[in-house]
């Protein structure tokens, strides 16, 4: 291929149009699953939460409001475009597990961080597959899994009174497109950048880095986030 032939380069920074996407969160009735369900709603998204029971997810995202719905998980899959899983570590497998068929075709969004907790505080638990967002991959062969929003705090985003939250969201996959659109969505939220930050194989030492954002939480009394510079 002649110099003359090589195709445009591609500017990372121009990533696509996702306002029309519709936003599932499993793991919806938890902290992080609520702050991110309520603020991509403010954004303007349809966003449906799921649960084992579409009763209380439905109680729940009546509290949340902003037109957030409440489904069972499977439907929550089912009727969404991009799937954010923000579940316990605990739950993560047998979960994702039962719904590779509803997920089949779409983006999930793996934002669990495998944490444990002791007397000296959090520390990253080792994965076989690597992290969670590898285990999401191997799991839910017929999905195109990304691992984003691991380090935004649930209080800032649960927080009524904050309207912009100044962080940016480290964003790693395999697919570009996929990357791409999880990037945009993370720019919908005021004061949020979505950063490419490598392909999932990279996963582990970013759902990993925060424990240690839970550490300085803890010493400075703060809700810490990540900036990356000259991006």
């Amino acid at each position: 291929m002649t110099e003359e032939t090589k195709p445009a380069a591609v500017d990372p920074r121009v990533l696509p149009d996702v306002a029309h996407l519709r936003i599932g969160v499993l793991g919806g009735t938890g902290e992080q699953g609520r702050g991110l369900a309520r603020r991509l709603a403010m954004a303007g998204h349809q966003v449906s939460i799921g649960s084992r029971d579409a009763a209380r997810a439905q109680g729940i995202a009546d509290e949340i409001g902003h037109g957030v719905t409440g489904a069972t998980n499977e439907d929550c899959a089912m009727s969404s475009d991009v799937v954010i899983v923000a579940v316990p570590w605990d739950g993560h497998a047998s979960l994702l597990a039962s719904l590779a068929s509803a997920l089949q075709g779409r983006i999930v969004i793996d934002c669990v961080n495998p944490l444990g907790f002791d007397k000296q505080g959090a520390f990253g638990l080792e994965v076989p597959e690597g992290s969670a967002a590898q285990q999401a991959a191997a799991l839910l062969p017929g999905s195109r899994v990304t691992g984003a929003f691991h380090h935004i705090s649930a209080v800032l985003l649960l927080d009524e009174s904050v309207d912009s939250i100044d962080t940016d969201v480290l964003v790693l996959g395999d697919d570009r497109e996929a990357t791409d659109i999880t990037q945009a969505l993370a720019n919908r939220i005021p004061g949020i950048r979505g950063i490419y930050a490598g392909r999932l194989r990279n996963a582990g030492q970013v759902e990993a880095m925060t424990a240690n954002l839970i550490s300085m939480n803890r010493r400075y009394k703060s809700h810490a986030g990540v900036r990356v510079t000259d991006v």
